[in-house]
């Protein structure tokens, strides 16, 4: 073998190690390996040439030429290991995070307090066996007045300040229309209560022209006063507490005969007189009563066959009373200082 080709080769290893003792990156490392090592490589080459040798030489050529190939890879892969690693403890170095610092508190989310109130009262009631109704809160006149005892010329209509889009079409002032669209869709017995979004034009430190209620109805035959005596007491103790004092008052509804505004002993006072319960240690939470045959002939039950009782409260007044806020208003501002309480 010339020794032309040994020195060559000793050429191509110096060149090789001496740039890659100066390649800092692996886009170097990269560049180094396809100028020696590449398909038109200063090592490729040579091997390519090995042809041109005499027959007797090229064994101990090939050997010494694949030697050298076999050296570079080796070295050229430690290096780029070595790169990477050191590229990596750089990324480390650069991008730590010191766990030592207080981390950024995350606002925790709470349910509102009216619907926290209004979860408590379904729950009540559906384990007393009522099931949930719905409908729609831009209703007709029919299902919110006439179907219930409550003709056009009615005085309770102005009561109600209702808000119409039309003679017959209105967003409906309380959820009793849903009260008589069940009934009409089914026979008794019947167990719901429809809670959901009602509205009237009033505005004050204790009403708002959106609110919340939950009305209550049972139909079936046999059922009573002492029925919804029952059912509304158990009620008044699971959300205001065992030993919380209530009467039932009569009063007057359209849709039930006879009827009765249920008050519990003021939780302010505890009932010994206050401002808030203008000194009778009462206050009013609900209306109630029973039936009246009139809404049972508009759905087509006979109210000789049947009977019922129905009742309806406001949310924001029972959420009101059970966390003693003097303004309603206080519900729909978005002041966390106030929201965070419950």
């Amino acid at each position: 073998m010339s020794n032309s080709f040994e020195e060559t080769l000793r050429f191509i290893r110096e060149s090789a190690q001496r740039e890659l003792a100066q390649a800092d990156t692996e886009q170097k490392v990269s560049q180094i390996r396809v100028a020696y090592l590449g398909r038109k490589g200063k090592l490729t080459q040579l091997l390519r040439g090995l042809r041109e040798l005499p027959p007797g030489q090229r064994p101990r050529a090939g050997e010494l030429a694949n030697a050298l190939k076999a050296e570079l890879e080796k070295q050229i892969e430690r290096l780029l290991v070595r790169l990477r690693e050191e590229a990596k403890q750089r990324t480390l170095t650069e991008e730590k995070i010191d766990i030592t610092l207080p981390g950024t508190p995350l606002v925790r989310g709470r349910l509102h307090p009216i619907t926290q109130v209004m979860d408590q009262i379904v729950d009540i009631f559906t384990k007393m066996g009522f099931r949930v109704a719905e409908g729609p809160q831009v209703e007709l006149d029919y299902y919110n007045f006439e179907a219930l005892n409550i003709p056009r010329d009615h005085p309770a209509r102005d009561m109600h300040d209702t808000f119409y889009f039309s003679e017959e079409v209105l967003l409906r002032t309380h959820t009793s229309p849903v009260q008589i669209r069940v009934m009409e869709s089914q026979r008794p017995p019947i167990q719901i209560i429809a809670p959901g979004v009602v509205y009237r034009r009033d505005s004050d430190i204790s009403h708002t022209p959106m609110f919340h209620q939950v009305e209550g109805l049972m139909v079936d035959e046999g059922i009573s006063f002492v029925h919804l005596k029952g059912v509304l007491t158990s009620f008044v103790q699971q959300m205001f507490g065992e030993k919380t004092r209530l009467r039932f008052r009569p009063s007057f509804f359209p849709f039930t005969e006879p009827s009765a505004e249920v008050d519990i002993g003021c939780v302010i006072c505890k009932g010994k007189g206050c401002r808030v319960c203008g000194g009778t240690g009462w206050l009013e939470i609900l209306g109630s009563g029973m039936v009246d045959p009139e809404v049972f002939k508009t759905v087509g039950y006979d109210p000789e066959e049947v009977t019922g009782f129905a009742f309806g409260m406001g949310i924001e007044r029972i959420a009101m009373l059970k966390y003693g806020i003097n303004d309603i208003r206080l519900f729909f501002t978005n002041d966390m200082r106030f929201l965070e309480q419950f």
